[in-house]
């Protein structure tokens, strides 16, 4: 029997979250897509109240590095943005214009049980290392899938932010000072001399763990 997934809310850290679609099919192939669902990401962010320190936006998958929102739970926000994005990108309710084309995945999706996959993956990240790494790992994502030569060619990520301060095509929250059961993390940007795969500033240097 499968051990169920743990996830530990409430203690204050940042979240790295997988989420990937249906059968792990490319439903977020195309750049109208990948911009629909960072537009809901944005909207969602604000009315939730959670930070996002990351994202990368791939055509199977979605990677975010997340804070804790105000009220309720890391997995609750990500089940109003799942069923968001799944309202907007399937058109459900909605009668085609006209003349328009359908979105390439449409023929996809029919008769698909789902958008998304029901779980997705849930990272604490307590450490300066560890944000650093999931940041690194996610913006190296689209260079490993070959899809772009370099992280700044691929536009649904927070690369930009990281590396010469751009703002993209949301903005991007700063890690600052949050205190949980006495545990401080107080951010202060970093400078990097590694390869550009490396967001310059990527994490805080006394990001404190727990």
């Amino acid at each position: 029997m499968r051990n169920p997934l743990r996830r530990h809310d409430g203690r204050g850290d940042l979240h790295f979250v997988t989420v990937s679609c249906y059968r792990r099919r490319p439903l977020l192939g195309t750049a109208r897509a990948r911009n629909r669902f960072v537009g809901i990401l944005d909207e969602v962010r604000s009315r939730h109240g959670f930070k996002v320190i990351g994202y990368v936006v791939m055509p199977e998958h979605v990677h975010l590095l997340v804070s804790e929102p105000r009220k309720g739970t890391p997995s609750k926000v990500l089940q109003v943005l799942k069923q968001k994005v799944s309202r907007a990108l399937r058109g459900r309710g909605k009668k085609p214009v006209p003349g328009q084309l359908p979105l390439p995945f449409s023929r996809m999706v029919t008769g698909a049980a789902a958008f998304w996959q029901r779980r997705f993956y849930d990272f604490n990240v307590w450490s300066a290392e560890k944000l650093r790494e999931k940041l690194e790992y996610m913006h190296a994502n689209p260079v490993k899938r070959k899809l772009v030569l370099h992280p700044k060619d691929w536009a649904w990520s927070s690369w930009s932010h990281y590396w010469n301060g751009q703002e993209g095509l949301i903005r991007i929250d700063s890690v600052e000072e949050r205190k949980n059961g006495g545990r401080n993390s107080k951010p202060e940007k970093e400078k990097s001399n590694r390869a550009p795969l490396k967001p310059k500033g990527a994490a805080p240097t006394n990001f404190s763990p727990r």
